[in-house]
């Protein structure tokens, strides 16, 4: 029997490094015959198969000869209600086994024309927020500094504050798409400067963020008083209410974003909790009377021809969509973010 069992785990590694070539160029002459990473087809790999990375992309340590990257920041020690976001990038990545590598409406071909891979989760501390902070910081540092373009998957809102540090260093103060329910510049939570109702407050005292090319898009809710997004209006942040954008293709709307972008760096931050609850109930402070998944995909399309050096999607906590449907969302949005990176060829449109 114990040979016999031998023999059973001998032969499932033998089929698994099967699938696993499958899913990328591992030998000298298909990766010559394959310029750029593309991910597998479910035709050539079952999708139940093969690497779980963000559509099951080869991973590697670091962005070494990479344009673009998946990350993925399992946090969520920032969460003022329901917390799960830290399980946000490995529902994100099994979800997106469904993911094509050609986008049939825009034309955008992205691994025509960019190196791109999964690089795996940053290492932080689970049990201090302040020191998870620096460990985005320092990876982030290292991530963008020979140019490639991260892709955040997401966990809590806290970690675009430090994202944000690193790229400042990188490309000075940056305009920010910043798609959400809430505004998430409260000075501080029981106390704390530090949390995921905080990050754009802290990334304008650290002159992280260029003012006047911020726009923050489909906020919405109960609030704390009647000029709850007052402070973000003085400091020239433009606000578009939710209510404003109802029944309304955003088409129109992110023409003006791109006038107001410019040619300048432009980071996208892109909390699921802006799309209805009906959308993406799987986030941690749900908001009622929200955005459409296909008005989200407006804003992201129309990101298009901005100088964007980053992106993230975050706020993804799977216990509460046992359907997996609010991370399929996400790694689509996910997905989309990457089609508007500078560099990607388009095969049509």
């Amino acid at each position: 029997m114990a040979v016999a069992a031998v023999r059973a785990v001998a032969t499932t590694l033998r089929r698994s490094s099967v699938f696993l070539e499958g899913s990328r160029p591992l030998s000298t002459s298909s990766a010559s015959q394959q310029k750029f990473n593309v991910p597998p087809s479910g035709n050539d790999l079952p999708r139940p198969g093969g690497i779980a990375s963000m559509m099951r992309l080869p991973v590697q340590n670091d962005t070494q000869g990479l344009d673009a990257c998946f990350v993925g920041i399992p946090l969520d020690i920032g969460t003022s209600n329901r917390s799960g976001t830290r399980f946000g990038p490995r529902q994100i990545r099994t979800e997106s086994v469904m993911l094509r590598p050609y986008n049939n409406w825009t034309g955008a071909a992205p691994y025509d024309s960019l190196q791109v891979a999964d690089i795996g989760d940053v290492f932080l501390n689970m049990y201090d927020l302040k020191d998870a902070v620096k460990n985005i910081r320092d990876a982030y540092t290292k991530i963008v500094a020979n140019g490639c373009k991260p892709l955040t998957l997401g966990g809590d809102h806290t970690l675009t504050y430090p994202i944000l540090q690193a790229i400042k260093a990188k490309y000075g103060p940056v305009g920010l798409v910043h798609v959400d329910a809430h505004a998430d510049t409260n000075d501080k939570q029981l106390g704390e400067k530090i949390s995921h109702g905080t990050p754009f407050r802290r990334a304008v005292e650290e002159g992280l963020l260029d003012c006047q090319r911020v726009i923050q898009i489909g906020l919405r809710g109960t609030g704390y008083s009647d000029d709850d997004y007052g402070w973000s209006r003085q400091q020239g942040f433009r606000v578009v209410q939710a209510e404003e954008v109802w029944y309304k293709s955003l088409a129109p709307l992110m023409e003006e974003v791109r006038a107001q972008m410019g040619d300048g760096p432009v980071y996208l931050s892109f909390d699921i909790d802006a799309l209805d609850p009906a959308y993406a109930p799987g986030t941690g402070t749900p908001e009622i009377g929200g955005l459409t998944s296909h008005q989200g995909l407006e804003i992201i399309r129309g990101c298009r021809g901005l100088n964007l050096v980053g992106g993230d999607l975050v706020e993804v906590s799977p216990a509460y969509d046992p359907s997996g449907n609010t991370a399929l969302t996400a790694a689509n949005l996910l997905f989309e973010m990457l089609c508007v990176l500078p560099g990607v060829q388009y095969r049509r449109g």
